[in-house]
């Protein structure tokens, strides 16, 4: 999550320098690109079965696709506090899903946490919704599209994790959900407009290799050993993060009721990924008696 939350900053310093989808495609690609060498300098194998592949490319144009298309435009049409709200609602979404399609089940603490953990970001980007003009149904439709690609392809992650060597599979669904957009780049952006800049040259290593590449290895990695719908509200740390960093190296300024968002964010992480007593599994009677 730290890793994600460093990609913001980044994303402003290089999105100046690049059209917007433009420079979403030169991340996914280099970042995919990057796993998949790693993958095959490991001589890790690549994916034979369909079904396998059938996940991956769901993940591509969930997470990548959809998720990138979604969150670049939105920035066009809704302040950035709107955004940071409704993207957030992903591991809400994601929840559900996953008790379709996974049978995860959150205890009621569990979804306690989660919607603690969504107001804790609703308070913090509270000062910043009604900050420029807003044009509300655009814009949510495509904060909202690319929350539910994010969901749809954790689930698809969730799925892939054990089958497949992560490096493998997240290069692939990388470059994957990188072909869409590029054909949108393509068909409305200019890319003479790119400035090979060393700042932009930078932000892009920067946001591809540890924002993206070792993120996304880190992502399936971590589902491999845990629920998603327990995983995932770690999301709800982004944007703490994200204000740390801007605090910190940007000049961004902390203010209380920033200070107690995040406050009730990080109770509402806690409250979801602690232990209770119904998650322990009872000893069977024979074990107990000693005599298993």
């Amino acid at each position: 999550m730290l890793l994600w939350a460093s990609c913001y900053p980044l994303i402003t310093v290089g999105l100046d320098s690049a059209p917007h989808l433009t420079f979403a495609v030169l991340r996914a690609v280099l970042a995919g690109t990057t796993l998949l060498a790693v993958g095959i300098i490991l001589r890790k194998p690549f994916p034979r079965d369909g079904s396998i592949w059938g996940w991956i490319i769901l993940a591509g144009l969930g997470m990548t696709g959809l998720g990138y298309y979604g969150m670049f435009h939105a920035a066009e049409f809704v302040s950035p506090g709107l955004a940071t709200v409704i993207a957030n609602s992903q591991p809400l979404i994601a929840a559900g899903l996953a008790f379709l399609f996974l049978r995860e089940r959150l205890s009621s603490k569990g979804w306690i946490g989660l919607w603690l953990g969504f107001a804790g970001i609703l308070i913090i980007a509270g000062p910043r919704i009604l900050q420029g003009p807003l044009a509300l149904s655009t814009g949510l439709a495509y904060v909202l599209l690319a929350a539910f690609g994010v969901a749809v392809g954790n689930i698809a992650i969730k799925k892939l994790s054990g089958r497949v060597d992560a490096a493998i599979a997240m290069g692939l669904q990388l470059l994957i959900g990188a072909i869409p957009l590029a054909f949108l780049a393509l068909l409305t952006e200019d890319q003479g407009r790119i400035d090979w800049s060393p700042v932009f040259i930078a932000s892009l290593l920067g946001l591809a290799i540890p924002g993206t590449a070792l993120a996304f290895w880190l992502w399936q990695y971590t589902l491999g050993k845990i629920e998603l719908s327990k995983a995932n509200v770690f999301s709800f740390l982004v944007p703490v993060f994200g204000l740390t960093i801007g605090a910190a190296f940007f000049g961004e300024r902390l203010t209380p009721l920033i200070i107690t968002g995040t406050a009730i964010a990080t109770a509402g992480v806690w409250l979801t990924t602690i232990k209770s007593s119904s998650d322990v599994q009872p000893k069977a009677k024979g074990a107990r008696d000693g005599r298993a």
